[in-house]
This record gives C-alpha cells, structure tokens and sequence, in this order.
C-alpha cells in the first residue's frame, strides 16, 4: 500500500480527472438527508456528511433491476453490459466500504457466486473518506471504523491536507493521471494521522459490548424480550432496506400481455416482512412478529459470527435513524444483555 498525501485545495482538480474512470457519484445534500448521486457540480459534494439514507449497496444491488430478458424464440439476453459500465463512488466512509466487503463475502466468494454483483463491484472505482461520529454511530464497537481493504484510494483528514492511502494498482492509475497534485507524506503526516486517529476513536457516544454476545443470544433465544419487541415493530423493513449488510432479495418473472416474452426481475426483499417466509400451500414459517425481529437480530451477531467470524452490522446507525417504532440494534442488545430493562409497548401493530 503506497502513502501519499494532497493538498485539500488541491481537491477539486483531483475530481476532475475521475470522470476518466466512470460515472461519479459522491455524497450530496438531497433535501434534509444526504445521498449517493451524481453531482451537477463539484461544489454539491459534502464531504462533512453524517450517513447517506442508502448505503452505497444501491449502486452494486440496486433496489430493483432486470437481471435478463426472455423470448421463446429468440431465447433469453442477460443485462450484464449495462452492470459493467465503470463508476465512481466517491467520499464513502469506512462502515460502508466495510459493509461492500461483506456484501462481497456474500455475492462474490460464495459457492454460487454472482455475476451482476460481480461485474458492478470490478467496474467501480472506491474512494473513501474518515468522518466525525455521531450519536448513532457505533463503527468503532464493531471493528468497522477503519478498512485496510476494498478500497482504491483513501482519504484521511490531517488539517491542511489530506493522507492519502492507495490501495489498488486502479487507485494507483488514479495518482498517476493526477500528475503532481499527490506528494510524499513525512513523519509529521504521519503523527497528525495518528493524533487524530485517536481523537476519532475516543469520540464515540455509543459504544457496544460484543465479545460474548452469541453465547447470550443462545441463552436469550425463548426470551420475552422478543415479544416486546415482535409488539412494537411495525414490520415496515425501514431498517433492513437502508442497512449496508442486508442482501435479501426476492426474484419475479414479468411477462407481456398476450405474450411469452419478458423479464426476471430481482427486487429487494427483508425477514422483518410477513411474506418473506411464505411458502406454497399458506404456511409461514415466521408468522409472528416477534420470530422475524429476533430472526433478523441473530442473524446479524450470531448465525453471520459463526458462519464469517464477525457480525453483519457495521454501526453505521442508518436503523437507529429510521425505525419508527425506536427499535434498533443497539437497545436490542443492550436488553439482551441486561443492560437495559426492557420496552414499553402499546397495543401490537398490524403485521
């Protein structure tokens, strides 16, 4: 890994020679939220953002798409020419570059890998950015506040300048068209680097046990708690649909009137709705609430842990945010582990 460092004025000739490389997107201010798109201008880039709504997941599985058309005479044509145009993803902060390497655990080491996923993730360039926690950031209890992989470049503020780490022999093209605007960093970088790394870490609000967490979740599995829980959740699927690590998906075929022709489609899908675990004939097998909430939960720090060797979650606090029953993954587990004393509910929602 090569250590260079820029000028933070020098910022905006830098992203004048990403569009050589694909497609920019780069966090923008869209109303009260920030999110991934394509800026009209360079000045529409907040590299201060907190967290986009949607992680950067929506680029490389988006929310819906044709995953191939179908003919009975001319057979079936994939779409992966349209996944393989090269992109940008600019200014991603190190959860969700985190949640891309376990989305790539997932869709492109996995037994049956996946090509969609595959073509878009080799077609997009990464270029991360530190950032400031917040109240609901909790990337530091999960080991997600700092990636040393899954990145091309990495930008890390050290004052007037920033470090920059490239990762990938595609970051170090990058540096290269950028000419003279990236120099050697010195000693003195490196101990900025450091101080405020440590600043950093210090900074969090939210901090979460997890050492012993699968052991108590097996202990916890016929607890109350989920059904206090299964009582408040409005089974909306806000949570699993912003979350960077969530990779369900449900696939439906679209044909035209009249016709045998047409098209797969691949749409998002989540274990917190009611239809998710519905099978031929009517059974369900999560027909309560409360098993799709805890279902989700040891799914993230348990069955992942013991499948991957670390939880799903990345504490990015995208779910502390937009749950609007105040259900999330940190009182969860604080509740489990005794930490809390539970929740009140009200009368249960509708599933």
């Amino acid at each position: 890994m090569k250590i260079l460092k820029m000028a933070k004025h020098d910022l905006d000739f830098f992203a004048s020679v990403l569009p050589a490389f694909g497609e920019v997107y780069a966090p923008v201010q869209r109303g009260k939220g920030f999110v991934f798109d394509k800026p009209s201008a360079w000045s529409e880039v907040r590299m201060d953002y907190t967290r986009t709504i949607l992680p950067p997941k929506k680029l490389l599985l988006p929310p819906r798409e044709t995953t191939f058309s179908f003919d009975p005479d001319q057979g079936f044509t994939d779409n992966l020419a349209e996944a393989s145009k090269p992109v940008v993803l600019f200014g991603v902060h190190p959860y969700d570059i985190y949640g891309l390497n376990i989305l790539d655990r997932v869709y492109a080491e996995a037994k049956f890998p996946d090509p969609y996923y595959i073509a878009r993730r080799r077609a997009t360039v990464v270029i991360g950015i530190d950032f400031v926690p917040d109240d609901k950031h909790c990337a530091g209890s999960m080991n997600a506040d700092f990636v040393d992989h899954g990145f091309d470049i990495f930008l890390s503020d050290i004052g007037d300048d920033y470090l920059v780490l490239v990762g990938t022999s595609r970051g170090d093209d990058i540096v290269v068209k950028s000419g003279c605007l990236m120099q050697p960093a010195t000693e003195a970088d490196f101990a900025e680097y450091k101080k405020r790394s440590r600043i950093r870490r210090d900074s969090y609000k939210t901090k979460l046990e997890l050492g012993d967490l699968p052991e108590i979740l097996e202990m916890e599995y016929n607890s109350k708690v989920w059904d206090d829980f299964g009582a408040r959740c409005l089974s909306c699927s806000s949570c699993s649909m912003v979350c960077p690590t969530c990779y369900c998906f449900d696939v439906t075929d679209e044909t035209e009137l009249g016709n045998r022709a047409g098209r797969r489609i691949r749409s998002w899908d989540s274990c917190l709705l009611r239809t998710h675990a519905l099978v031929a004939g009517g059974e369900n097998f999560r027909e309560e609430r409360s098993s799709r909430v805890k279902f989700r939960f040891y799914h993230k720090q348990r069955g992942f842990v013991a499948e991957y060797g670390r939880p799903s979650c990345v504490g990015c606090g995208r779910c502390v945010e937009v749950c609007p029953a105040e259900i999330n993954i940190i009182t969860v587990i604080e509740t489990i582990r005794g930490e809390r004393d539970g929740i009140s509910s009200s009368a249960p929602a509708s599933a």
